[in-house]
Formats: structure tokens, C-alpha cells, sequence
């Protein structure tokens, strides 16, 4: 495995593979990997010839007090991660390589950002959008690879792939998480003892949620009533929201049918965290 950390480079590995006619993946990350992004990795290698995994802390999707300048960097394990999982290249630009200092570009998004994450980090999705379209045009992909932990931005690449007409498959993933269901993600590092305990509320909350579907509410008002007292429960925990929305669309919902996401954010003391759960029927 390769580390490449200039474009140029990355754009003549790819050229080569394509010239003998090799299926190339992409997997996006802003590293700090562990087993949620090698579980991407690992199916991209099943799924295509060459692998290219992105290991880059985007600065234009972090908001003035956010966690850019904290937020978990080890290149070297992620190398490690990367290597065992079968990628052949390992992307980890800096961000002067990524973006000029008198760019003018980028891509906004409207719509599925209105909700969820995107109404407490406004500039969030901008930066997402903006970041993944160069690396589309850096790697041309033939498929890339995301996890559905991150259910709005997922929806949001499959919307943006689709209005810009990007010729790439994009593939969405399972969430993976730890024995005792909390969703795997770099920032769990942040949490001490106790919050790393505390934290299992987030998928308990769902567990709740789901249990009412399957008994037949349809309700979304009860249902998110529910997940919120269970929540409280939690004396660690402060919500910064749960909603239940269409998961393609992102846009709040009354009743709950085929195709709905329930998503929540929650401070688990000063760490925030995402979980969501689709109903599919």
C-alpha cells in the first residue's frame, strides 16, 4: 500500500489502473480509522480492484467551535488499518493541497440540510459536499463507499451525485457498534469512564423507538416522546435533537412508513454524538 499525499500522484496511480481497465473504490474518511471505516474498506476490496482510502480532517465542514484543531489524528494506525484491510493507496493530503488560498468554488447544498445536523452546523454540508466532490474528481471512483451512521450526509451525497451527475455507484454501508450498541466513531475517544458508559442511552433510545414500531405505533410524536424520556433518563446526556424524518428526502414526518429515519444528536457531556435507526416497513 501506498501513502500519497499530493494529488498528482493519487491522479497517475489511478490512470495506471484504469489503463488496464481495473474497477477503482473510494472510501472518504477523515481518518482516526477503527473497525466502522475498515468494515468500508473491506467490502470496496471485495467490490472493486483498487481501493483508495482519503484520510483527511476537512477544516471547511467544522463550524468556529467545533473540534477542528482536537479532533483525533493517527496517521500511522490508520496506515496500519488501511494496509490490513487490502487498500492500495492511502490518500493524506494537507489542506493546502486540497484547497487554494484564494478559492472561490464550492458546492451548497439546500434542502436535505434543513434539518438534523445541518440546523446546529449550518456550514457543515457545504464543506462535506465541497470535499467529496474533489475527491470524485481527484480519484474518479467507479464506487464509493459511506457509512449509514452518518444517515444525513448520506443522503445528502446521493442527492448531490445525482443532480451534478457524477458517474459513481454509491454504496451505503451498516452502522457498526460495540458489544453494548453504541455506534462506533472516532470522536467516542473523547468520552471518559463514565461517559463512555453513559453512552449507551443513545442506542438504547432507538431500541425504544423501534420496539413501539414494531407493536404498531405510527405515530412519530409518540415514538420521538418516548426516545426522549428514555434519553433523560441519562443524566450525562443532553440532546441536541430527535427527529423522525423521510430518509431520503430529510424532511420531517407525521407518520411512520417504508423509508423513515429517526436520527438523534446527543451530548454525552461535552461530546456530541450521532445514532439513527432506519424503518424500513
Amino acid at each position: 500500500m501506498k501513502i500519497v499525499k499530493t494529488i498528482a500522484e493519487v491522479r497517475a496511480e489511478v490512470k495506471q489502473w484504469k489503463k488496464q481497465g481495473l474497477t477503482v473504490g473510494l472510501v472518504p474518511t477523515m481518518g482516526f480509522l477503527h473497525e466502522g471505516h475498515q468494515s468500508l474498506i473491506e467490502r470496496a476490496v471485495k467490490e472493486n480492484d483498487r481501493v483508495v482510502v482519503s484520510d483527511f480532517v476537512n477544516p471547511t465542514q467544522f463550524g468556529p467551535n467545533e473540534d477542528l484543531a482536537s479532533y483525533p489524528r493517527d496517521l500511522e494506525r490508520d496506515a496500519k488499518l488501511c494496509e490490513g484491510a487490502g487498500a492500495a493507496i492511502l490518500f493524506n493530503p494537507e489542506p493546502e493541497e486540497m484547497y487554494y488560498a484564494n478559492k472561490t468554488t464550492s458546492v451548497h447544498m439546500e434542502g436535505l440540510t434543513t434539518e438534523l445536523c445541518g440546523k446546529s452546523r449550518p456550514i457543515h454540508f457545504d464543506g462535506v459536499c465541497s470535499v467529496v466532490s474533489k475527491l470524485f474528481n481527484i480519484v474518479t471512483p467507479d464506487r464509493a463507499y459511506f457509512g449509514q451512521k452518518d444517515a444525513q450526509q448520506l443522503a445528502v451525497i446521493k442527492r448531490m451525485v445525482r443532480d451534478l451527475n457524477f458517474d459513481i455507484e454509491i454504496v451505503g454501508c451498516p452502522i457498526i457498534r460495540e458489544a453494548d450498541g453504541l455506534a462506533k466513531s472516532s470522536r467516542n475517544t473523547y468520552l471518559s469512564e463514565a461517559e463512555r458508559k453513559a453512552a449507551v442511552i443513545l442506542s438504547q433510545s432507538l431500541k425504544v423507538g423501534r420496539e413501539l414500531i414494531e407493536n404498531g405505533e405510527k405515530d412519530a410524536a409518540k415514538v420521538k416522546a418516548a426516545m426522549i424520556a428514555k434519553l433523560e433518563t441519562e443524566s450525562l446526556a443532553r440532546i441536541d435533537y430527535v427527529e423522525v424524518v423521510d430518509a431520503e428526502n430529510i424532511v420531517l414526518v407525521d407518520t411512520i412508513t417504508e423509508n423513515t429515519l429517526i436520527a438523534m444528536a446527543v451530548y454525552i457531556g461535552n461530546t456530541r454524538l450521532i445514532d439513527n435507526t432506519i424503518i424500513e416497513a
